[in-house]
């Protein structure tokens, strides 16, 4: 058993220090022909989730061997419930909060009507200017023009109205009437 325990503590290490020196180049080779194995609907199994536990059991089952002297039987089973643990920790603390912490940049044209902005390049009353406005977690530039028909200064702060061929169509947020 010691043999066992063994290969499967040398197999993480190795694991682990490939994935730290090669793994952004292995995820690029192998993107794509693994991914049924851990899509969507099987984030505990990941290959850092088995392969962590798989580690924890090799590294358990030694310790236990040398420094206990209970049954195989025993180790065995210690070593099985060390590697279930450690999977539920490497699942819980590092796979789910890295999946929770994905965001995207991706927005819809569509999505920025009603959104405020403020005018950075002058938007005549017939032609065209530019907005910048807060998208996600940064700015964005756009091209803009007057819904009302009228001269918006630098510096204004306006509303999108509506979109037309990636043309933001703004008024001005602060209305005087």
């Amino acid at each position: 058993m010691l043999t066992l325990y063994w290969a499967l503590l040398i197999t993480g290490v190795l694991f682990a220090i490939v994935s730290v020196l090669f793994g952004d180049l292995l995820s690029s080779a192998l993107d794509g022909p693994l991914d049924f194995l851990w899509g969507d609907h099987l984030h505990a199994l990941q290959p850092t989730v088995v392969l962590s536990g798989l580690t924890a059991c090799g590294g358990a089952g030694i310790l236990l061997t040398r420094y206990t002297w209970w049954g195989s039987a025993a180790i065995l089973i210690t070593a099985i419930t060390c590697a279930v643990a450690a999977s539920i920790l490497v699942y819980l603390f590092c796979v789910k909060p890295m999946q929770n912490s994905e965001n995207s940049v991706a927005y819809s044209m569509q999505d920025l009507v009603g959104r405020a902005a403020e005018v950075s390049v002058p938007i005549p009353a017939e032609g065209y200017g530019e907005v910048v406005m807060r998208v996600g977690a940064g700015n964005t530039n756009h091209i803009a023009a007057s819904y009302d028909k009228v001269d918006i200064g630098a510096g204004t702060k306006v509303v999108t109205v509506e979109v037309i061929d990636g043309t933001l169509f703004v008024t001005c947020l602060d209305t005087e009437v």
